[in-house]
């Protein structure tokens, strides 16, 4: 830990960063270019040149000047059909491979044939295949912006669970990615973000700031690392090369008073654009509660993002992506936080329900520099600086945030600030697709906690190392009731102050090729991770990918490798870390022993093998099965029994499962896919770093509580014609997830003893006894294991439980969301009118994501709601 401030090292990386903006097109997308031109040689103006992914949606117009020339910027790395027509000329079609940021240039010439201002080419089955070895989803515009988004507060996250396979929602924009906690990273414009981005620890990009995305959820290419079960690689929208200004405006309302504005503005021309995004939410439902019922959970949000483009020259462009959100939210109450009939506080005064709030306060600065190299390679230099300030605030009177669930008041003043360059190298030249990189980034930590007891029971609970009670004849007489006895409010005690301070540095280097020969594609990769934190650690981290096209049948085989350097969260990582030291901390984190054990980077072997499918022109199918093997595998625990959580790490985890989708391309206005997983989350005692206590699992091997046997979501949409009316709908099936402490039968004939649990934690679970349900007053003790039941968790039968292959789980469901709307009421060619109507949960169906998660708790899903939004384009 140091304690030395950061201020004069982030002065120098803003220096470094505006620097840049004298000198800095996108890392995660390319341009096609190229000139139109006659059988003779003479150009071709105002043909129409379209380029188009029938699997993502993509789809990009452009017309030639009057040099016959186009440019198609801000492409995502894909595969592409491309058709060009003109008025007295036959149409032109061929495929594009966009890999790279290196321009693709072509001359394209056509023949004289009939008049063809306009025409259909349909894609056949060779069009639908990506021969990669690495197992991924694109997702454009045209899908998303159509697709019933269950949060707008974290709609990113949101659109990646229902849209890409591997995903197991929990809640609050959580998601797991192929089994693993939150291993997910995002590269928005080739800026890598590897922090949380789930509400509660930061803001998220605004989806209406992305043009396209892809997921990668197989073995990652060389350039991404650190958390890379799922990569979410990213490209935003830009108004280069838009004459005419394009935009719109939006407002919405809807259920739990929830209402929106938003603004987004592309402008710009051949050598420069811009684009800005400008939005607002206010809701009573940002957080998912712990009760089906809305307790306490208002929130509202802001949200700034600009991009801007500027071509220097022929060979030189610079990009600047700007950024600011701002939360701010109440904790949602559980009635356990409400009712508190007859408490005082020391003072005498009434307690009131538990008033808990956050804010979190988001900017990010990343501007890039390009220059084209000759025909065949592309120099990047990039810069960043992404800051989170998270504010969690207490009750104004401390002792209201007594509860069942909570003997402590605590507040939080925690910011996370990741500053580095980044740079890259590409070149692409016959079979050869050849990327050198590296990026160089310092994460500047700074926690500070105040906490203070406020629940009288809590120090005479409690036992010295020895066994014996350490507060006797209400007097402290030893460890730890004497450390905490200061800090206990409720005896006259002052709040204690937790400082951390420490500055991670981290150094990637990476070289890849992706070789096509033939039908043959392969990846091959080096990467090498500097970790330098509170521990360090260095890995070489070899990847390797082949894939076959077997052109006859359409089908795509492929198998992969990964090493990779998992680094530790950065969210509460000191405390964390060093917690076990303070002997304030060390009872109320649980620690097991008196020394801290910082916690470690870890590291992966997986193994990757799938195949891709076409069945005619109409469907494509793509499924992987991975083996994951993982040393110092992460999880998160809790601050005593506050909303701090903190990362933690276990021996190792072993992760085999499967994932897939399928895509329907548009026929006739109908598209539809399905993504699907399965993934057995298994991990291994003991807990190696990070406080926290380590759970019971008699034989050593328990599963987390993000494991999941199968989940789906099937989306399914209808357009008439090209702006008609359209209706989209999704059905997602979760299994569910393992859920926390649930009482369970030991034997057929062993009561079921369930004083462990609330009055309201027994509700929340939907536990009965034969037909007796519990009440807030009247909780139920014990039952008889044939009455015994939950109609939320399914609990193992009696004497069968097993920590490993038959833990209690939440319940299977099914939920039900549409959407319908018309994106040009009025029929108008310059502004258009739109209108879209959003139902939630159309059943209503009351579900938990999860019941006493270690790291998120209890959450319900969101209830029936509907949402309309009127929008004006131009």
């Amino acid at each position: 830990m140091l304690a030395s401030s950061t201020k004069s090292r982030a002065a120098a990386f803003l220096f470094v960063l505006f620097s840049l903006l004298a000198h800095g097109q996108s890392g995660s997308s390319g341009s096609i270019t190229g000139v139109v031109t006659d059988s003779s040689g003479a150009v071709v103006p105002n043909a129409s040149v379209e380029a188009r992914n029938p699997v993502s949606g993509f789809s990009r117009n452009v017309v030639t000047d009057a040099a016959g020339k186009f440019s198609i910027p801000n492409v995502p790395l894909n595969p592409y059909h491309l058709t060009v027509t003109g008025a007295g000329f036959s149409p032109y079609a061929s495929d594009v491979d966009v890999r790279s940021t290196v321009p693709v240039n072509l001359i394209v010439k056509l023949k004289v044939g009939g008049s063809a201002e306009s025409v259909t080419v349909e894609a056949n089955g060779g069009d639908l295949i990506e021969n990669t070895p690495t197992f991924h989803t694109d997702v454009d515009r045209g899908l998303f912006d159509k697709v019933p988004l269950e949060s707008q507060s974290s709609s990113l996250s949101s659109l990646v669970t229902l849209s890409s396979p591997g995903i197991a929602a929990d809640s609050n924009g959580l998601f797991h990615g192929m089994g693993d906690h939150a291993e997910n990273s995002f590269s928005v414009d080739g800026q890598p973000i590897t922090d949380q981005q789930s509400k509660v620890f930061s803001n998220q990009i605004p989806l209406d700031a992305i043009a396209s995305m892809e997921v990668i959820s197989g073995a990652p290419p060389a350039e991404f690392g650190e958390k890379t079960s799922v990569v979410i690689n990213a490209t935003t929208r830009s108004g280069l090369g838009l004459a005419k200004p394009v935009g719109s405006v939006s407002t919405s309302y809807g259920s739990f008073g929830t209402s929106s504005v938003g603004l987004d503005l592309g402008y710009g021309g051949e050598k420069w654009g811009n684009f800005i995004s400008v939005s607002g939410l206010n809701t009573g439902r940002f957080l998912d509660p712990p009760e089906f019922t809305v307790i306490h959970a208002k929130g509202n949000e802001e949200n700034l993002f600009d991009r801007v483009d500027y071509k220097l020259s022929n060979v030189d462009s610079i990009q600047l992506n700007l950024g600011f959100t701002r939360s701010w939210f109440q904790n949602p109450n559980s009635f356990d936080n409400v009712f508190h009939t007859g408490e005082t506080d020391p003072s005498g005064n009434p307690l009131g329900a538990t008033d808990q709030r956050s804010q979190i306060k988001t900017f990010n600065i990343a501007p890039s520099w390009n220059r084209v190299l000759g025909t065949d390679a592309v120099f990047t230099l990039g810069s960043f600086i992404r800051r989170d300030q998270y504010n969690y605030y207490p009750s104004q009177n401390l002792f209201d945030d007594l509860s069942p669930i909570q003997q402590e008041s605590v507040g939080q003043d925690r910011t996370l600030t990741n500053a580095g360059l980044r740079t890259s190298l590409s070149y692409v030249k016959g079979i050869h697709n050849l990327k050198i990189g590296g990026t160089y980034q310092q994460t500047f930590l700074t926690e500070n906690d105040n906490l203070g007891i406020v629940d009288s029971a809590l120090i005479p609970s409690l036992t010295d190392t020895s066994g014996a009670p350490c507060f006797v004849n209400a007097i402290a007489v030893s460890s730890p009731c004497t450390d905490l006895l200061r800090f206990d409010l409720t005896r006259g005690g002052s709040l204690f102050s937790f400082h951390g301070h420490t500055d991670v540095k981290q150094l990637a280097l990476y070289v890849q090729d992706q070789i096509t020969k033939g039908a043959w594609s392969f990846n091959v990769g080096l990467r090498g991770d500097f970790y330098n934190g509170l521990t360090t650690h260095k890995e070489a981290e070899p990847r390797v990918g082949i894939a076959y096209n077997i052109k006859r049948s359409n089908t795509v085989l492929r198998v992969s490798y990964a090493r990779l350097l998992e680094t530790p969260f950065n969210e509460n990582l000191i405390v964390a870390s060093v917690g076990c030291d303070s002997p304030v901390f060390n009872p109320l984190l649980g620690c097991s022993a008196t020394a801290s054990t910082p916690l470690n980077p870890g590291w992966r072997n997986e193994f990757h093998a799938g195949l891709e499918q076409t069945i005619g022109k109409y469907l494509v199918f793509s499924g992987e099965y991975v083996w994951k093997y993982t040393h110092n595998a992460y999880d998160f625990s809790i601050l005593g029994n506050t909303p701090i959580f903190f990362p933690i790490a276990w021996d190792r985890s072993k992760i085999p499962g499967f994932a897939g989708r399928v895509s329907v391309p548009n026929i006739h206005g109908f598209s539809a896919l399905m993504v699907f997983s399965s993934v057995a989350a298994r991990f291994f005692l003991p807990q190696v770093s990070g406080a926290g206590a380590t759970p019971s699992a008699p034989a050593g091997v328990f599963r987390i509580d993000h494991d999941e046997k199968f989940n789906q979501t099937t989306h399914v949409q209808y357009q008439i014609g090209k702006t008609g009316p359209w209706v989209g709908l999704n059905w997602r099936y979760d299994s569910g997830m393992v859920a926390g402490a649930v009482p369970f039968a030991a034997g057929p004939s062993t009561p079921v003893d369930l004083t462990g649990l609330t009055a309201d934690q027994q509700l929340q679970a939907g536990l009965f006894c034969g037909s007796v349900f519990p009440t807030l007053n009247a909780p139920l003790t014990s039952c008889a294991p044939s009455q015994y039941g939950s109609t939320r968790v399914t609990i193992p039968a009696p004497g069968t439980e097993n920590d490993d292959h038959n833990p209690p789980r939440i319940t299977p469901r099914h939920i039900f969301d549409v959407a319908i709307g018309d994106d040009n009421l009025f029929g108008g060619d310059k502004y258009k009118w739109s209108l879209r109507l959003t139902a939630i949960n159309v059943t209503n169906k009351v579900a938990l994501y999860n019941f006493l998660s270690t790291f998120s708790g209890t959450h319900f899903l969101t209830p029936r709601s509907y949402t309309v939004e009127l929008g004006f384009h131009f």
